[in-house]
């Protein structure tokens, strides 16, 4: 049987414990740990949650030194890079900072995986996440900046992409319980499309 390792942030957290479901039998799933810990404050990256991509190097960069192989490594990090501060409109890891970040989490993560799958950082509608963020803003715009700098390292290093930012974005204002995060059962719908993604690429692996 060959075994899911997901890091990722608060929106993966919460599809979770339906891709486990739906790959349980024939993939193993485990996660960064501290479910707990993160579901306290969703928008802190604590425990579970993966934050942003210098969180996710550091997080990688400690597992290499203790040994950790990973066979199917699921990853994603981005909305908490793309981050806005209310005062500077600075992003808590700029654009260029995480690209370089990127390139370093692939490098780490090819070593450390026997397959490694890219998830792309799901979508911000402007005005209903802003409405409702009173400590950060986030922008559409920079969801697809950071997309598209992730997809083009992606693509150069030969790395699956798993497009969770469009299958989401199908799916409507509507699918959204908060400024940033999905509903129940949209988060079901997500653990259904990841599930079949990974069927369709490693069931006869």
């Amino acid at each position: 049987m060959r075994h899911i390792f997901v890091i990722g942030d608060s929106i993966s957290i919460q599809y979770g414990p339906y891709l486990k479901e739906q790959l349980e039998g024939e993939f193993g799933y485990d996660r960064k740990r501290g479910e707990t810990q993160a579901m306290i404050d969703l928008d802190q990256p604590l425990g579970a949650n993966g934050g942003d991509s210098s969180m996710v190097m550091a997080y990688l960069e400690s597992a290499e030194a203790l040994g950790t192989k990973y066979d199917i490594l699921l990853l994603n990090c981005g909305l908490h890079d793309l981050k806005t501060d209310l005062v500077t409109g600075n992003k808590q890891i700029t654009l260029v900072q995480y690209r370089d970040n990127i390139s370093g989490i692939v490098d780490l993560a090819c070593k450390m995986s026997n397959s490694l799958v890219w998830i792309r950082t799901t979508d911000v509608i402007d005005h209903i996440h802003n409405a409702k963020s009173r400590n950060f803003h986030r922008f559409h715009a920079d969801v697809l900046e950071y997309n598209a700098a992730a997809d083009a390292i992606m693509r150069e290093r030969g790395i699956l992409i798993l497009d969770l930012y469009g299958f989401s974005s199908k799916l409507g204002e509507e699918a959204f319980l908060d400024h940033v995060h999905y509903t129940d059962e949209v988060r079901k719908l997500q653990a259904a499309f990841i599930s079949g993604y990974v069927h369709a690429q490693f069931a006869d692996a």
